[in-house]
C-alpha cells in the first residue's frame, strides 16, 4: 500500500518509518523502500531514490538520521547509516556510511566534515 501515489510519481510504502518534520520539496519521481528508516526533520527533493541493495556486504536498506537534507536526483542504497546533520548534494550516489555533521557530494561520494552542515537548509523543523 502506498502512502502517496501516482499523481506525483511518489512511491512510499506504508511500513516505512518516517520521523516528524519530514518534508518533500518538488514531489515528483521519489521512491523510498518500505524497510527504510528516516529520522526527524529530513528533507527530500524530486528524483530521490532510497532503496535496497540485494546482495553483497551492503545487502539491505539505509537508516537515515535527524536533520538530513537530500538533494535532487540523489540515490541512497544499501544497509548504510547516515548520521545527523548531513547534507547530501544533488546527483549524489551514496552506498557507504556517513558520520554526523557531514556534506556528501558526487559519484563516487566524497564526504566532507562540516559542523552545522544543514544550517538554513532544513524546512519544517519540528522539535522532539
Amino acid at each position: 500500500m502506498l502512502i502517496v501515489g501516482k499523481k506525483h510519481g511518489i512511491e512510499i510504502d506504508y511500513p516505512v518509518q518516517i520521523g516528524k518534520g519530514f518534508f518533500i520539496a518538488h514531489p515528483y519521481g521519489i521512491t523510498i523502500n518500505d524497510k527504510v528508516v528516516i529520522g526527524r526533520n529530513c528533507n527530500i527533493h524530486k528524483g530521490v531514490t532510497i532503496g535496497q541493495e540485494n546482495r553483497g556486504i551492503r545487502k539491505g536498506t539505509p537508516t537515515i538520521g535527524n536533520n538530513v537534507w537530500i538533494g535532487m536526483n540523489s540515490t541512497i542504497v544499501g544497509s548504510i547509516h547516515i548520521g545527523n546533520d548531513v547534507l547530501i548534494a544533488p546527483n549524489t550516489y551514496l552506498n557507504s556510511d556517513v558520520p554526523d555533521h557531514s556534506i556528501v557530494i558526487g559519484s563516487p561520494a566524497k564526504i566532507i566534515s562540516r559542523n552545522n552542515a544543514t544550517d538554513c537548509y532544513i524546512n519544517n523543523v519540528i522539535g522532539e
